[in-house]
């Protein structure tokens, strides 16, 4: 008999693993909607369809291991790095999905709630939330949308050696900032951004990348908080707006 891992859990949405099928079982139909038809439009390598009977996917396993986790070190080479680099330049140069993402007026104003409820709350201090504000503020301009995997943590890109395998979880995906992308891909992992934008292949401005730190930091903390899960795990969120100067 198949033992049944549990990868994730929460009031929204749960991951098992069974042998070599991932079930994703989702509260939230369209989010599902939205992972089989990215998944679909994607240039890239992502899990196989094996069948779909709401509220559950099925999910093929993908080769490899992750490129690493938030919180620890990356045994993943340069190569594997910049590879992932190259990946996401592949998505950003397809053609758009047909979905919206979000506006920048929608992200400032949650921005803004966050960082209030933050202070208020005592999770962290003003100081900290107030300089991490003004960081982010250099995300917040207008960019050119593109096709964005919306969630492109660390965990999510498998390699097999020094090549992608497979990219997972592509309920956050739509029309939105490149940089977001590659800020989410490094975040918590600065010693790689250079391996990161080497694959990209292109000129890509720095400040804004960290500015995207601070900012997706500052609007996952509560998030996690109230799912169950440690931001203040070393090497995880808090740790990274502590970071930032």
């Amino acid at each position: 008999m198949e033992k049944i891992e549990v990868i994730v859990a929460h009031d929204e949405r749960a991951t098992l693993r069974v042998g070599d099928v991932f079930l994703k079982i989702d509260a939230d139909q369209t989010r599902t909607d939205v992972e089989v038809e990215a998944m679909a439009m994607a240039p890239v390598p992502t899990p196989e369809v094996r069948w779909r009977k709401p509220p559950v996917l099925a999910l093929a396993a993908l080769p490899g291991t992750a490129l690493g986790r938030l919180g620890e070190p990356s045994t993943a080479s340069p190569t594997a790095w910049a590879a992932a680099g190259a990946a996401a330049r592949r998505l950003h140069e397809a053609p758009l999905p047909p979905w919206p993402g979000r506006s920048l007026d929608e992200l400032t104003s949650t921005l803004d709630g966050e960082c209030e409820w933050l202070v208020r709350n005592g999770v962290l201090s003003a100081d900290l939330v107030t300089r991490n504000r003004r960081i982010a503020e250099a995300a917040l301009r207008p960019w050119t949308p593109v096709f964005t995997h919306g969630d492109l943590q660390v965990a999510h890109v498998f390699v097999d050696g020094d090549e992608v395998t497979g990219v997972l979880d592509w309920s956050e995906a739509g029309r939105g900032d490149a940089l977001f992308d590659l800020a989410t891909l490094t975040l918590g992992h600065e010693e790689h951004l250079g391996d990161v934008v080497a694959g990209y292949g292109t000129d890509v401005d720095l400040d804004v990348i960290r500015a995207w730190w601070s900012l997706r930091s500052l609007l996952a903390v509560r998030w996690l908080v109230e799912h169950g899960f440690d931001p203040s795990a070393p090497g995880c969120e808090i740790d990274v707006l502590r970071s930032r100067r």
